[in-house]
């Protein structure tokens, strides 16, 4: 099955996190790619009970580092990549990009975020938020799970 849209953790370090997004990729038909290290140990109870029994639904795809996963987008990808990094360290929003089909949405670790090393890979955007917030992001899950739906809602993609 082709995947409307690819979505990288980069170093996910909490197992519901990840359990709870690969249940949206699982619902939505986009690909899961991990980029290791990871801060768990993918058959850690915490992970398989937020993913519940659907991992063997799942499009999941290990990589052991960020060039790996990069030589892997180039060789499968009917086009060159497009990444965007989640981040809150931008002005762009994800209400500023046109998604295209393959696209790929780059999380990074829940504590650190994505750093500038990776962000200058990718085109950073983040997801609007009151200026005066008093909290500093959304959760992993959540933040994720916004942005694919606003991708697949502009492919007009039928779920």
């Amino acid at each position: 099955m082709k995947s409307p849209l690819h979505i990288v953790l980069f170093e996910p370090e909490i197992p519901p996190n990840t359990g709870n997004i690969a249940r949206l990729c699982a619902c939505t038909g986009c690909q899961l790619h991990l980029v290791h290290p990871l801060g768990f140990d993918l058959s850690e109870k915490q992970v398989r009970r937020a993913g519940l029994d659907y991992w063997e639904h799942l499009q999941v795809k290990e990589h052991q580092n960020w060039d790996d996963l990069m030589l892997y987008l180039r060789q499968n990808l009917p086009v060159e990549p497009r990444l965007f990094g989640l981040t809150t360290k931008t002005k762009a929003t994800i209400w500023d990009v046109s998604f295209r089909a393959e696209d790929v949405l780059v999380f990074g670790p829940e504590t650190r975020g994505l750093s500038q090393e990776t962000l200058a890979k990718v085109k950073p955007v983040t997801i609007p938020m009151r200026d005066d917030a008093p909290v500093r992001s959304l959760n992993l899950a959540n933040a994720c799970s916004i942005v694919v739906y606003e991708a697949l809602k502009q492919l007009n993609h039928g779920i």
